[in-house]
């Protein structure tokens, strides 16, 4: 049942374009709990990215009820880049965010669909942290979501997930094709605990689970549409977990996967939400998914 990520994902593909397609849209879930400081750059940054690359596109917004008024600035967005761009579709309370993903597939009009965080972690390449001359737009900019596109349209894959433990991107290109990515995976900002949390959780899931990815709970990807409706209509976890059980049930089912490096950040404004028991929960879901997937 094992298999290496280049064993896994060799596609060959001829060549096509890789830039988005005249009919492609991405349509991108923003789960958010209080976000208020963050939201209004993070659309920023991500119409500038899509405009600039003319790229179809529009963001669902999630918002758990976030008692720091994330909402009305929601709406207030929408009023600026128009109701078709930016979709306030909020729930009743924290309700996890496996079932954050599930309510915003519902409104989603892209055949593309794109998962990331709203708090700036997906924004950074490892160039512009290294480097003493960048404006701030280029380090927060998402950069990575072209790569994204990029690979998916070289070996018409069905997920492209961003991996911070990986210096390349799987499958890799073909020989004298176009490169892809920006640079090695990292993380930065995270004390060394946190560090061994999420080490710890991949390599845990990786021995059990043999997924054929380097990096099994990031939660920045990019799916076809209806391949994402299918398996979450499978998935039975939820929080953090939910990213991991994506992947297997992907890989179970016999979709195509791959992966680009990506920097995480640490977030800019206000706390992380990954607590104790989604810990204990994750090692559940390890478990669970061993027996049942």
């Amino acid at each position: 049942m094992s298999a290496s990520p280049a064993s896994y994902h060799s596609i060959d593909m001829p060549q096509q374009s890789l830039k988005a397609s005249p009919g492609d849209k991405y349509s991108v879930i923003l789960p958010t709990y209080n976000e208020r400081k963050n939201l209004p750059v993070i659309v920023w940054l991500l119409a500038k990215t899509f405009e600039s690359n003319g790229i179809a596109w529009e963001i669902i917004v999630v918002d758990d009820a976030s008692p720091d008024g994330t909402q009305e600035v929601a709406r207030q967005l929408a009023g600026i880049y128009g109701e078709d761009k930016v979709v306030l579709k909020p729930r009743a309370g924290k309700l996890g965010l496996g079932t954050a993903y599930v309510h915003g597939l519902n409104f989603c009009s892209g055949n593309f669909v794109i998962i990331m965080d709203a708090d700036f972690s997906h924004h950074a390449s490892l160039s512009c942290l290294q480097s003493t001359e960048y404006r701030a737009d280029d380090v927060l900019q998402p950069k990575f979501i072209p790569e994204f596109i990029k690979q998916q349209k070289l070996h018409n894959l069905d997920i492209v997930t961003g991996t911070r433990y990986s210096s390349r991107p799987s499958p890799s290109p073909p020989s004298g094709g176009p490169s892809v990515g920006l640079g090695p995976g990292g993380v930065y900002g995270w004390d060394l605990k946190r560090k061994l949390v999420s080490r710890g959780a991949n390599f845990l899931a990786d021995t059990v689970l043999m997924p054929g990815v380097s990096d099994l709970t990031g939660s920045f990807r990019l799916y076809r549409r209806e391949v994402l409706h299918d398996i979450i209509t499978r998935c039975t976890s939820k929080g953090y977990v939910f990213q991991m059980e994506i992947i297997v049930r992907a890989r179970s089912l016999g979709y195509t996967v791959g992966e680009v490096p990506i920097t995480f950040v640490d977030r800019i404004y206000g706390e992380s939400k990954l607590s104790g028991s989604e810990i204990v929960g994750y090692a559940k879901g390890v478990g669970q998914l061993w027996w049942g997937v």
